[in-house]
């Protein structure tokens, strides 16, 4: 059975940072694993990608430069490093993990088969 936990979430200023984890079990690690999130009255977005086997990461235009998607292989987690946030960047962030080995990690949330519960996130002005 697949689970993914997210945790890291929280408060804080803009121009402030956070750490995201996301700690996997039962799945193939070496898969595409991902980062999206989803305001109040929004669609869901893809935040970063990445795939574990090359370490090639895969992010959105809003969040380029400002975040960084990284991956513990021997721990089987993910992160989410988000610095420099804006209050736009406030929402419920989710971890993801594609089913198939495939060696492009999208942002779409199509691609992803597994969930985590979520995180929130909420930056102030």
């Amino acid at each position: 059975q697949v689970q993914l936990v997210e945790s890291g979430g929280g408060s804080v200023q803009a121009g402030g940072s956070l750490r995201l984890s996301c700690a996997g079990s039962g799945i193939i690690y070496d898969n595409c694993m991902g980062w999206f999130r989803q305001a109040p009255g929004k669609e869901r977005e893809g935040v970063a990608g990445i795939n574990p086997r090359t370490g090639r990461t895969y992010y959105a235009d809003s969040v380029k430069g400002r975040f960084t998607i990284s991956t513990d292989n021997a721990k089987n987690t993910v992160y989410l490093q988000m610095n420099s946030l804006k209050p736009e960047d406030t929402a419920m962030y989710y971890c993801a993990a594609d089913g198939r080995l495939n060696n492009y990690c999208s942002t779409q949330t199509s691609q992803y088969n597994y969930w985590g519960q979520g995180t929130q996130v909420t930056v102030s002005s």
